[in-house]
């Protein structure tokens, strides 16, 4: 081979070697930076996604009720709805839940030793804008009402509130079914629960609810005391068949009849209010006293805030 061809040959290796050597270093070392890259978009995937709260599932509770010591038993799918801090029920009720509280009803009214418990259930993390001490509760007080309209008596029916906080609403809010049902024996000691009941109401007939208010507020804010008695008020009207006192006070600004209509129309708006809260419209009197019974000096601003109040009893 002569010296020329031997140099031709030499360019000819040398650019092939090169070309090889480009190809797998800058190509590998551009894919390793892409792969780099991917493998930063990979982790900002994975941050954002660990950084998104879990989404749970929704809960859904059936309507189901069964005597343990007895022979009725009655389940569905559907149950009562409510939107997460609401004790309202939500949507329509369906036809065949409303035949199972039928069933329900016929079942007590042909055994007449038999009680009914509704078990609200509410979540730490909701706000309870109801009267009562807690939304589980409301709950059970707003089905009780329901009951009632389908003609079983509220004398049978035994309200309570639990907390689950292993519920989950929908992506809307809407809690499936926050309730649990029993039918019981009536029994000796419920029996003497229900008379234990009756010193409670008189004691609330002694030491009335008093509410105090500014005039046009669209709101009343309980205390948790306030927010019990509410609840053994609801309880004496329900078991004891007793109707509910609503009677409006006013101070002496003004002239009496003024003052005597003023109080009225308080006396109408927590009657409103207690409607709003589950107790039903027929439960309710409402009157006014005006300025004729005041319990403090009215010379003073003091006395006058004292005397600017509402009585909620039970008669």
């Amino acid at each position: 081979m002569s010296k020329k061809s031997t140099y031709l040959l030499g360019i000819v290796l040398t650019i092939i070697i090169g070309s090889l050597l480009y190809w797998y270093l800058c190509c590998n070392i551009c894919c390793e930076k892409q792969g780099c890259k991917a493998k930063e978009t990979l982790k900002e995937v994975v941050k954002d996604d660990l950084g998104k709260p879990n989404v749970k599932k929704p809960t859904f509770i059936p309507f189901s009720i069964k005597d343990v010591n007895g022979n009725f038993t009655f389940s569905t799918d559907e149950n009562f709805n409510f939107k997460e801090s609401s004790f309202s029920i939500r949507d329509s009720i369906s036809g065949n839940l409303n035949n199972g509280i039928l069933k329900i009803k016929e079942y007590l009214d042909s055994n007449g030793d038999k009680r009914f418990n509704i078990i609200g259930y509410y979540k730490s993390d909701e706000t309870n804008n109801s009267a009562f001490p807690n939304l589980g509760l409301a709950r059970a007080n707003s089905v009780k009402n329901h009951m009632v309209s389908q003609g079983i008596s509220s004398r049978l029916i035994n309200t309570f509130g639990e907390l689950k906080d292993d519920m989950h609403a929908d992506e809307s809010g809407v809690l499936f079914g926050p309730l649990a049902f029993d039918v019981f024996t009536r029994t000796e000691a419920s029996a003497a629960n229900d008379e234990a009941l009756k010193p409670a109401c008189e004691a609330i007939k002694e030491s009335p609810l008093m509410l105090y208010f500014k005039t046009g507020s669209a709101h009343i804010n309980l205390t948790t005391e306030q927010r019990q008695k509410f609840a053994n008020i609801s309880r004496c009207v329900d078991k004891l068949g007793l109707t509910i006192q609503v009677v409006g006070h006013t101070d002496n600004t003004g002239n009496a009849d003024t003052n005597l209509q003023l109080g009225q129309k308080r006396a109408d708006f927590v009657k409103d209010y207690l409607i709003r809260n589950g107790i039903l419209q027929e439960n309710i009197e409402t009157s006014s006293k005006g300025q004729n019974e005041p319990i403090a000096d009215n010379a003073t601003e003091e006395g006058k805030a004292k005397n600017r109040r509402i009585v909620v009893t039970i008669n």
